[in-house]
């Protein structure tokens, strides 16, 4: 019966730096206010209102906002942050090997497409 309690002791005192109400309820709100900027910059400032154009500052922005949410998801909701630092070092090199990988592979369809769209696709006939 010891080992149940130490079990129920260990679950008890392992999350108690972790998230607690006040920080759950912030989070939700940074992450709804972050998602409030992006639908008023999708539905407001660029169709609705017309201020801004579509095109690569609005997708920076976009993507900014984006990493931001990411980032509250991972660190709180996913109790990343409270992890020790070993374990946050190897998943964000796994993250970032997975982005560079994502981004040669745009880098060589982007040449592939322009490649092959200059050829005949049936030369002989």
């Amino acid at each position: 019966m010891s080992n149940h309690e130490h079990i129920a002791n260990h679950g008890a005192e392992a999350h108690e730096g972790g998230m607690d109400k006040k920080r759950i309820w912030s989070v939700f709100f940074i992450l709804l206010a972050l998602t409030a900027l992006e639908f008023l910059i999708a539905l407001g400032f660029v169709h609705h209102w017309g201020w801004l154009q579509k095109g690569m500052f609005v997708n920076v922005v976009y993507i900014v906002l984006t990493l931001a949410k990411a980032y509250y998801i991972v660190a709180f909701f996913m109790h990343l942050k409270f992890e020790k630092s070993g374990f946050i070092v190897c998943c964000s090199a796994v993250f970032i090997f997975i982005v560079y990988f994502i981004i040669l592979l745009l880098v060589e369809g982007e040449f592939l497409n322009g490649a092959m769209t200059h050829q005949a696709i049936f030369p002989h006939q």
